[in-house]
C-alpha cells in the first residue's frame, strides 16, 4: 500500500468531518441514531459510544490571573468512526483527534493531535474517568473531580476541576434537536466546574482560577444537509444563572435555534426553535474571513437582551478543521463571561 493511500485512510474521517463542518449532514447508514426520551446511565455514559459516528468531550474555561487579566482555555477530544462498533488493535474503526487552545487579550494559541483507535494512543474510560490522546489527559476518580493537562509548541496548562452543581441535560431530557426535519444528538453538560491551575505561556507562568463548562455530545447525523454551520454560546451570568444557546445556519438564510436556561440551583428550562436569537452586530477580519465577533443575544422569556463580545477577535482555530472559538464578555441586561464557537464561515 503506498504512503499516499495510507495517509488518506488515516485522515479520511477528518475530511468527512470538515465537509459542511463535520460532515454531520451526510447520511449515516448503519450507525445508531439518537431517539427521543433517552435514558442515561452514569458513569457509563461519560465513556464512548462507538455505535454512533461522532462524539466529543469538550471543555472551555473562563479564567483570571492574579492581576485580573482574563484568559480562555479549551480542551477537546473528538471521536469519529469509519464504521459502528469497536475492535482491537488496527482493526478499530474509531479515529480520535484533540484540540487544545489558550486565549489571552493579545494572543490565541491552538494545536491539535490525531490518533487511531484500538492501539491505546487515545480513548476514553468511564470509571474511573480518563480521556486522553498522547500525553494530553483529562482524568480523575470521578467526573466531579478532574485533572487536565495539555501542551502545544508555545503553551501548556495544568489544571484541576471540581464540580459544584449537577449535570445539565439539554433539549428534552438530553435529546437535543438540531433541525426541523428531526436531526438530533444526545447532549448533556457539566457547566458548574470550578477550575484552577497554571498556564504556561511564552511570557511565563500564570496562576489562574475561574469557571469551566464541559459539553458531552454524540450522534450520527445531527445536522441536515441544508445546514452550513453553527453559532454556539455558553454564557455564565454574574447572578449565577447560565444560558446555553445555539443557532444553526441554513443555506437559505434562515436559522434553527434552541436554548437551555440553567438556574443557579441547577434547575433547567428548555426553549424551542425561535425562542433564542443571536444577531451579529460587528464583524472582524480574521484569517481572510469576516467573522462576527460582537453579538446581540436575546431570550425574552428570561429577560435576556445582552451584548456578547469576543475577548480577542482573532481567536481563530487554524487547525485541520478550522473554526472560531474563544472567550467572550457579556453586558447589557446581564453581565458575565462565557464562550462562543462559530463554524462554517468560509
Amino acid at each position: 500500500m503506498n504512503v499516499r493511500l495510507l495517509i488518506f485512510l488515516y485522515l479520511w474521517p477528518f475530511a468527512v468531518f470538515a465537509q459542511g463542518f463535520s460532515g454531520l449532514g451526510t447520511e449515516a447508514e448503519a450507525f445508531a441514531t439518537p431517539q427521543p426520551d433517552p435514558s442515561f446511565s452514569f458513569p457509563a455514559d461519560h465513556g464512548p459510544h462507538p455505535d454512533y459516528r461522532i462524539e466529543w468531550w469538550y471543555l472551555t474555561a473562563n479564567l483570571e490571573g492574579p492581576d485580573g487579566t482574563p484568559y480562555g482555555l479549551q480542551w477537546t477530544l473528538f471521536r469519529s468512526a469509519l464504521a459502528p462498533g469497536e475492535a482491537e488493535g488496527w482493526q478499530s474503526p474509531q479515529v480520535w483527534f484533540g484540540h487544545a487552545a489558550v486565549t489571552t487579550p493579545e494572543a490565541h494559541y491552538a494545536t491539535e493531535r490525531f490518533a487511531r483507535g484500538g492501539i491505546g494512543q487515545a480513548g476514553v474510560k468511564a470509571d474511573p474517568f480518563s480521556a486522553w490522546i498522547d500525553e494530553w489527559r483529562m482524568e480523575g476518580e470521578s467526573f466531579d473531580r478532574l485533572n487536565l493537562v495539555a501542551a502545544g509548541p508555545v503553551f501548556a496548562y495544568d489544571m484541576r476541576l471540581t464540580a459544584e452543581g449537577p449535570l445539565i441535560f439539554h433539549g428534552q431530557g438530553g435529546f437535543s434537536e438540531k433541525s426541523a426535519s428531526g436531526q438530533a444528538s444526545y447532549y448533556y453538560s457539566q457547566p458548574f466546574y470550578r477550575i484552577e491551575g497554571t498556564l504556561i505561556l511564552p511570557e511565563g507562568e500564570v496562576t489562574v482560577t475561574g469557571q469551566a463548562w464541559l459539553d458531552r455530545e454524540w450522534s450520527s447525523q445531527p445536522l441536515s444537509e441544508t445546514q452550513s454551520g453553527w453559532d454556539w454560546f455558553s454564557l455564565s451570568f454574574a447572578e449565577g444563572d447560565k444560558l446555553m444557546g445555539f443557532q444553526l445556519r441554513q443555506t437559505n438564510g434562515t436559522r434553527f435555534s434552541a436554548a437551555t436556561w440553567i438556574a443557579a440551583d441547577g434547575s433547567t428550562t428548555a426553549f424551542p426553535d425561535g425562542a433564542f436569537t443571536a444577531e451579529a452586530l460587528e464583524t472582524s477580519a480574521v484569517a481572510g474571513r469576516d467573522i462576527p465577533t460582537r453579538w446581540r443575544v436575546r431570550l425574552p422569556e428570561r429577560g435576556v437582551d445582552a451584548t456578547v463580545e469576543a475577548l480577542n477577535p482573532q481567536s481563530w482555530m487554524d487547525l485541520s478543521i478550522p473554526y472560531w472559538e474563544g472567550p467572550v464578555t457579556i453586558s447589557g441586561s446581564h453581565a458575565g463571561r462565557g464562550y462562543l464557537e462559530m463554524t462554517g464561515y468560509e
